[in-house]
């Protein structure tokens, strides 16, 4: 395969293709009842960041959101936060959710783990499932404001239990099982939750892993709860001796059958759920969102920019820990069939998923650019190896998908896909960067700018930038913005968090280019970029010419100060069987002169057994530049909070002598 450059276009949207996207039908829609008439995606664009109130209020409109309470205006204060939108309507996100059960025998779900093969639930099932949760949350005294914590894996009783919550009007904040028992209490002991639903254990790579203990320790550390919840998952009757005030996920249901839905409504920043940052220094961070602004995003971004509708089997490779699961989840708001898929995505090997995609007739393949990465090392060939007729899409976030995996997609998976990769944040629940139907595919680049969100690349004295990389902001609020952090009162910390570095602006923390036609590159976090004799460059960038080498599997790369100087180590993680010769080194070294900076070429380079990664995936640059100044690792990084926690050893041990 030869690498095109960064910029060649790989995917053209056709006439036909155009036409019938939901945002066509939108923009047809603006121009018939709005007398408002686009020529293309930047000028609807330009119009969604400038006029606010009247975008977001036909957001409301053209989607129909049903209130109880109308509001009085859209937007209170043009602050970015959010908070002051939609004052004094009364909703509630889970009754838009039931609104697209008109099909009441069509699948909502179709699921599949390790431990339970591909199966289906109707929007009659889901229905029917939730309301009987509803009645047992409300025998469990959950109601209103209450909060209620979950740790659970991506399965359909997590999506139940969510909606139930949503419906009562209580705040719901989960925790996927592979975190141990720190990680969850230092996130679910912030929101003192009154009730913990949780499975006993789970599969994952062919391993089971029990988790009672890990529950019994969350009874111990989290006084605030009253009552557990127990799904038997990886056995059918586990072992609860060591739990109090249990109650079995069966029993709950089947005591309430025939229960009919119902739907507290509430303000339009009641909150829905609690995200979490990574967590990789101190207690992560607990974001509030609100039932109405992740409504407005997620009708927006799913239906618009996503193109979902009843017709589509929507995936996203995801964790509950994710905010990805939530976005996923979301996917019932347009009507769609999600799958879900609780398991490794390499076991048994690299095809595990792309079978899912065949068996489920999916549409949309959500994963990451790691994974798909790993397909692309790994030498498979879905397209020739599976049925992916019914694939429309592929989506790609967590991290930038690099030229060659852009190109990898359309030689081995499917040459007519709509490839979108797309980036966002847990902060906003939602991708503000990524796909539209509208524009062309071009190597290395996310399409356009999302409707709504003023993405800009800023320098240093915050003036926007043109096919100039600068410094990731959202220069206008947005609805799903964070309503605050949890315990903080008087939003202190949230402000020290996003807004301190350009005054009334929101700073991501990621290096982005706003090139010319709309389009953007991503380069890393700009928290962990590396400045050569003034030359700034995305770790992005020195990763994509580190993996040109055949022999390294994966990297990490941070620059720390030694002697006074600047010293730029890279660690790399080799394929079974290589040595860290002085022949590789220098073929490392070339690489990154070449294909990145010869600024940047690393000072020296290590081999690791492993890149530690936090549970979504994300290499840790910041905490590893940490460890080896000094600080101690336990203040340097959550050890819960990451995915592969003995990464972490290999740096202590160098840190010594570096």
């Amino acid at each position: 395969m030869t690498e095109a450059a960064e910029g060649t276009l790989l995917w053209q949207p056709s006439e036909e293709f155009k036409e019938n996207a939901n945002i066509t039908r939108y923009m047809r829609w603006l121009k018939e009842q709005k007398n408002l008439s686009f020529e293309d995606y930047g000028e609807l664009w330009e119009w969604s960041v400038t006029d606010l109130e009247g975008f977001w209020a036909s957001i409301w409109e053209y989607f129909k959101v049903k209130a109880s309470k109308p509001y009085e205006r859209v937007l209170a204060e043009r602050e970015v936060s959010g908070v002051g939108w939609f004052e004094e309507a009364e909703l509630n996100y889970a009754e838009h959710i039931f609104r697209n059960a008109a099909r009441p025998e069509e699948p909502a779900v179709l699921h599949r783990s390790e431990i339970r093969t591909v199966a289906e639930m109707s929007w009659r099932e889901l229905r029917e499932r939730v309301a009987s949760l509803i009645g047992g949350l409300k025998e469990l005294g959950v109601g209103r404001g209450d909060t209620v914590g979950a740790y659970m894996p991506n399965v359909p009783e997590a999506l139940i239990a969510f909606l139930a919550c949503a419906s009562l009007g209580a705040t719901w904040s989960i925790c996927a099982p592979e975190l141990g028992l720190g990680g969850v209490v230092d996130r679910l002991a912030q929101i003192e939750p009154k009730v913990l639903l949780t499975i006993d254990g789970y599969r994952y790579g062919g391993k089971d892993y029990d988790r009672t203990d890990i529950v019994a320790g969350l009874q111990e550390e989290m006084s605030s709860l009253e009552k557990t919840v127990i799904l038997p998952y990886l056995y059918e009757e586990p072992d609860t001796s060591r739990l109090e005030n249990v109650v079995f996920w069966g029993e709950l249901l089947s005591a309430h059958e025939g229960a009919e839905l119902e739907f507290e409504q509430v303000p339009f920043d009641h909150p829905l759920w609690v995200l979490y940052s990574s967590g990789t220094t101190g207690l992560p961070k607990a974001i509030v969102h609100g039932h109405g602004g992740i409504l407005l995003e997620h009708l927006k971004k799913l239906s618009l920019h996503v193109d979902l509708g009843p017709e589509d089997r929507f995936f996203w490779f995801t964790t509950t820990t994710w905010m990805m699961w939530n976005f996923l989840i979301s996917g019932l708001l347009c009507g769609s069939t999600i799958l879900l898929y609780d398991g490794n995505p390499g076991y048994p090997d690299m095809n595990a998923l792309w079978e899912f995609a065949e068996n489920t007739a999916m549409t949309c393949f959500g994963t990451s650019a790691g994974y798909i990465t790993s397909c692309m090392q790994e030498g498979i060939e879905p397209g020739r190896d599976f049925n992916l007729s019914a694939l429309k899409s592929i989506g790609s976030t967590g991290s930038p998908l690099p030229p060659e995996g852009f190109e990898w997609v359309y030689e081995h998976v499917k040459e007519d896909v709509w490839l979108f990769s797309t980036s966002g944040g847990t902060e906003l629940c939602t991708a503000f960067i990524g796909g539209v139907h509208l524009n062309p595919v071009r190597v290395g680049e996310l399409q356009a700018r999302s409707l709504g969100a003023k993405v800009e690349a800023y320098n240093e004295e915050g003036n926007p930038l043109v096919d100039e990389v600068g410094e990731m902001v959202i220069a206008e609020p947005m609805p799903s913005m964070p309503l605050y952090l949890w315990g903080d009162e008087g939003g202190e910390h949230y402000r020290e968090e996003y807004l301190e570095d350009y005054p009334g602006v929101w700073t991501h923390g990621d290096f982005i280019k706003i090139k010319p036609e709309g389009s953007a590159v991503i380069y890393g976090r700009s928290d962990a970029t590396i400045n050569r004799g003034g030359v700034r460059m995305g770790t992005a960038e020195i990763y994509r010419a580190v993996d040109r080498v055949e022999e390294v599997k994966d990297s990490l790369v941070v620059d720390v100060m030694k002697d006074g100087d600047e010293h730029m180590p890279l660690f790399v993680v080799l394929k079974e069987g290589v040595e860290l010769d002085k022949d590789l080194v220098e073929r490392i070294k070339k690489s990154v002169r070449e294909n990145a900076s010869p600024r940047h070429v690393p000072d020296e380079v290590f081999s690791v057994p492993d890149v530690p990664r936090t549970l979504n995936g994300k290499k840790l640059e910041v905490p590893v530049k940490k460890i080896l100044l000094g600080t101690p690792p336990e203040e340097a990084a959550s050890k819960d909070s990451l995915s592969n926690p003995d990464a972490l050893d290999a740096f202590i041990e160098l840190a010594d002598g570096l």
